[in-house]
């Protein structure tokens, strides 16, 4: 009876994650928008959209993510004749695996190469969602010549780890990414494929999306990323404050943020520290949703708040 019962589930488990790999092989995107960057020892993937002249603005994606999740955002900041760039971080995406531990100082590390390959030149406003906030902060300390702004959307900061509460969670998502991770690397969210966009997001990147959702090699470099968050954020206090002279926007998903609690006062911390801050609540949106065409324009007006700010004197 137990050998029956063995053979039974294992049938239903190759079942399972034999229709998975059908509806992966039928809809997965074929042609992939954007380009591949050579950065001399591997590719990164970049996609950028809007006019080639004028202010540049650089997207930083939150943990799991990567340049599809801005693809409605690049949309909209183009329509407004803004240029911005996105990139999927090393083993995300349609990037190429990167050397471990994935934590902020390999992202930045790489990113910087990026953007000499790309031939970046300019002071870029840098985009920074969810965790990707945390990647912006370092980024911005250790190559300050090529930041003209900062907007932080629904974004972490270093010092908001040391909130209890915070530092709990980062630590329970850690291990549930590692998890995660390993149950994607054997196959078992194949079927699952078409619920990989939790954005909202319309065209080519819904696909670009629920193909990365299910791919082990996405899912164990996204999950390395989540397990050096705590790291990572003591690598970005520890580099320093951003420049009071940058202009920072931050856009926040839900209720506005309340400076009586301590999560609040770490949100608003960076505009508070600008001399020239903004900031603003998206009631209707979620944390991923914020991203969708449907919920982006008070990020796209962030956007062009920073740009306007930065070709101010302080």
């Amino acid at each position: 009876m137990l050998k029956v019962i063995a053979l039974s589930l294992g049938a239903l488990l190759v079942l399972w994650v034999g229709t998975g790999l059908i509806i992966e092989a039928i809809f997965a995107p074929r042609d992939l928008r954007g380009q591949m960057v050579d950065l001399g020892d591997r590719r990164l993937r970049m996609v950028c959209e809007g006019p080639d002249s004028g202010p540049l603005v650089w997207l930083e994606a939150g943990a799991f993510g990567f340049s599809a999740d801005f693809s409605d955002l690049q949309s909209a900041l183009a329509a407004e004749g803004v240029r911005s760039c996105a990139y999927d971080r090393a083993g995300l995406g349609f990037s190429d695996p990167g050397p471990l531990p994935r934590d902020s100082a390999a992202i930045v590390t790489d990113l910087e190469r990026l953007m000499v390959a790309a031939g970046v030149t300019q002071p870029v406003v840098l985009v920074g969602h969810s965790m990707g906030g945390q990647h912006v902060r370092l980024f911005a300390t250790r190559y300050p010549e090529r930041v003209a702004g900062i907007v932080l959307v629904d974004a972490a900061t270093p010092e908001a780890v040391e909130i209890p509460l915070v530092r709990r969670f980062v630590t329970t998502f850690g291990g549930l990414s590692q998890a995660t991770a390993t149950a994607i690397s054997l196959g078992l969210a194949k079927p699952l494929f078409f619920l990989g966009d939790r954005i909202g997001l319309s065209g080519p990147a819904v696909r670009e999306k629920q193909a990365a959702f299910v791919s082990g090699r996405h899912a164990r470099n996204a999950a390395n990323e989540a397990s050096h968050w705590l790291a990572s954020a003591a690598m970005a206090r520890a580099a320093g404050g951003l420049d009071p002279a940058w202009p920072v926007a931050v856009v926040t998903a839900g209720a506005a943020a309340d400076e009586t609690n301590a999560w609040g006062r770490a949100r608003l911390a960076p505009v508070k520290a600008s001399a020239h801050g903004s900031y603003a609540a998206v009631p209707a949106a979620g944390h991923a949703t914020l991203l969708s065409h449907a919920h982006n324009g008070e990020v796209v007006a962030a956007v062009k708040r920073v740009i306007a700010s930065a070709r101010k004197p302080v």
